[in-house]
């Protein structure tokens, strides 16, 4: 080796053990996105991301689980310690107070505008506040009736029933051949009640939620609707604990009705007995009489959000277009039962065509969300327990309506005391 040579070599090697010289692992120069999941979809959401990874071999997507019951105090303590992740997933109902502390970062460009166009309207707008879209919807629920077919056509039913004096009726000739309740309305779920008052078109809170609404006649009526079906014994008070195993009565006849959401298709699916497989059946919650067919109920179902601090923003955005695709959507709906938000998955697994999802279609294309307040949930709560005590006969319906806008408004008085300042 001539001595040019060898001046070359020892060059080469003195430089490659200079410090920064030295060729870097392709893992340093990875992302790590932190994406915290509730329940179930936390495990089931790590069968997609192998898919991700191709896409986007320079980002890892490291999943926590998190149980629901602890998902919205775990995450307030993250945000106020600064420690929320990229990605979180987020109740439909908590999104009003996560973008009132400015956690939440807006979505509007995540997905083009034939995208959003494909999510169900109703969806969509409830994950819109303050004219940004701050929750990009994963999942959908919505309630409406589940009901024994084989026993409404024996008490001489034809059809469900799509009007709510067709309720009331087909629960009378229900009730007439077995003697008991044969609807269940646990007063632990605020749902069902807030769908018949927004059938009606009920405001729930006026003034941009500064007040309560629930004395106007819009929830008056809905109101004295759903406390007439306790009052004609059609449900009763306490029939969830009286019923034990609603699985149970609900094969051997004891309820027939129930009004509930999309996670109970696999459940009622493999718990009737082989004989009452085809027994059962789904549709439209019922409609005030004289108004269009099906009415609305309420959106339920979970987003995806984005840490308005995350470092890996753009990162963050590939993860949610990536679970916001329709392939993605139905094989997420393959794995859990929980029901897509994209039209297009609907079509692409031929969803609608499908025996008890088709009336989840149907009643998709009417949904509402609740007020975007971040005191819903203690509002509703608040709503329930004036329910139930007009329901045992402690209070009148009109002490009760009057009662919830007045402890409505004190619950919102430091809303008011906020938006006077400007503060959203």
């Amino acid at each position: 080796m001539n001595s040019n040579l060898r001046l070359a070599i020892m060059f080469v090697l003195a430089a490659l053990l200079l410090p920064g010289c030295t060729p870097q692992p392709a893992s340093e120069n990875r992302i790590t996105l932190d994406f915290w999941a509730m329940g179930s979809e936390g495990e089931h959401v790590q069968a997609l991301l192998p898919a991700f990874a191709l896409e986007h071999p320079g980002i890892t997507v490291r999943v926590q689980q998190i149980p629901w019951s602890a998902a919205h105090e775990k995450l307030l303590t993250a945000h106020v310690g600064g420690t929320l992740p990229d990605v979180f997933q987020l109740g439909n109902t908590w999104l009003p107070e996560f973008v009132a502390l400015r956690a939440l970062a807006p979505l509007d460009d995540v997905l083009s505008l034939d995208a959003q166009a494909d999510i169900f309207s109703g969806v969509l707008a409830a994950n819109r506040m303050n004219g940004h879209l701050y929750g990009l919807p994963w999942y959908v629920d919505t309630r409406l009736l589940f009901f024994r077919a084989d026993l409404l056509q024996q008490a001489g039913v034809a059809r469900a029933p799509q009007t709510w004096s067709e309720w009331i009726e087909a629960l009378r000739q229900l009730k007439a051949r077995t003697a008991s309740a044969p609807l269940i309305l646990p007063f632990s779920e605020w749902q069902t009640l807030i769908a018949l008052g927004l059938q009606q078109k009920a405001e729930l809170l006026r003034d941009d939620g500064r007040y309560g609404a629930l004395a106007q006649p819009a929830f008056r009526e809905a109101f004295a609707f759903y406390i007439r079906l306790f009052q004609e014994g059609l449900a009763e008070v306490g029939g969830e604990l009286r019923t034990g195993n609603v699985y149970q009565a609900f094969a051997d006849g004891r309820v027939s009705m129930l009004v509930s959401g999309p996670w109970n298709l696999g459940e009622f699916a493999r718990r009737m007995p082989p004989a009452l497989r085809e027994a059962w059946a789904t549709a439209p919650l019922p409609v005030p009489d004289g108004t269009p067919f099906p009415g609305h109920s309420i959106v339920g179902g979970a987003s995806l959000a984005i840490n308005a601090q995350s470092q890996h923003s753009e990162a963050a955005r590939a993860l949610l277009q990536f679970l916001a695709a329709p392939e993605q959507q139905l094989e997420f709906y393959r794995a859990t039962g929980d029901l897509p938000v994209r039209k297009s998955a609907w079509s692409l697994g031929n969803l609608q065509q499908s025996p008890r999802i088709d009336a989840f279609w149907q009643q998709l294309q009417q949904v509402q969300g609740v007020p975007p307040v971040p005191e819903w949930e203690r509002l509703a709560s608040l709503v329930m327990r004036h329910a139930e005590r007009v329901a045992r006969g402690l209070e009148s319906q009109e002490q009760a309506l009057a009662a919830m806008d007045i402890e409505a408004d004190a619950m919102l008085e430091k809303r008011r005391w906020l938006m006077e300042r400007g503060t959203p």
